[in-house]
């Protein structure tokens, strides 16, 4: 049997770039183990001084139609929430308190980006869909929200700077569209010691005053 390592994934449901990862990661399963971790993205956007695409209003609609051209091009059922942005620390609290394995992440990503629903405005039924009691109530146990600031301070810790973050050996890769550079750094773990990766990575910051 392969042996496969153990990576690490960060999230937030806001992000439909998280969904689509969610939806292609089967591409990555042969070769690793992820671990789903939630984290806030406002709070690594915050840690990291990164803007969101909501608040730069042209990069927010570009993003957005090209969400439903890449929706079409992987042939993934996807639709917006009624409003996006939205707040999603209930539901990210929701998913640490319940250890949130793959299966339970998957539903709380199609409660969204499928039916186009926000967790806040339905929550007895985001619950329900969860498979949980409707009856739930929004987390509020200190300790689950320690645990997810801590695994939003984690992924900073291992460079993560926006969601989806994979990261694996201490590298990080950012958003759906490095899955295929995820692959070919697994089957060659040595590529960022190459000579070209080298003079790439200690080119000097131009605008970074000596």
């Amino acid at each position: 049997m392969k042996d496969k390592k153990l990576a690490h994934f960060y999230y937030d449901i806001i992000s439909p770039f998280a969904y689509f990862y969610v939806k292609e990661r089967h591409l990555l399963e042969e070769d690793l183990i992820i671990k789903p971790v939630p984290v806030l993205l406002g709070g690594l956007l915050r840690s990291t001084e990164n803007k969101g695409p909501a608040e730069i209003p042209a990069k927010r609609l570009h993003l957005y139609k090209y969400c439903v051209w890449l929706a079409h091009k992987l042939n993934i059922p996807f639709q917006f929430p009624q409003h996006h942005p939205f707040m999603t620390v209930a539901a990210q609290r929701l998913l640490v308190q319940e250890h949130a394995d793959w299966e339970m992440v998957e539903k709380a990503f199609d409660f969204i980006w499928v039916q186009g629903k926000d967790p806040n405005l339905s929550w007895a039924e985001f619950c329900e869909h969860l498979g949980l009691s409707g009856l739930t109530s929004m987390p509020d146990n200190p300790e689950v929200k320690a645990q997810l600031i801590s695994n939003t301070e984690e992924a900073k810790k291992e460079g993560a700077f926006g969601v989806p973050s994979l990261v694996v050996d201490g590298q990080c890769f950012w958003g759906v569209d490095t899955i295929a550079w995820t692959l070919d750094y697994l089957h060659s773990p040595g590529m960022f010691s190459e000579a070209h990766y080298l003079q790439a990575i200690n080119v000097p910051n131009g605008l970074t005053r000596a």
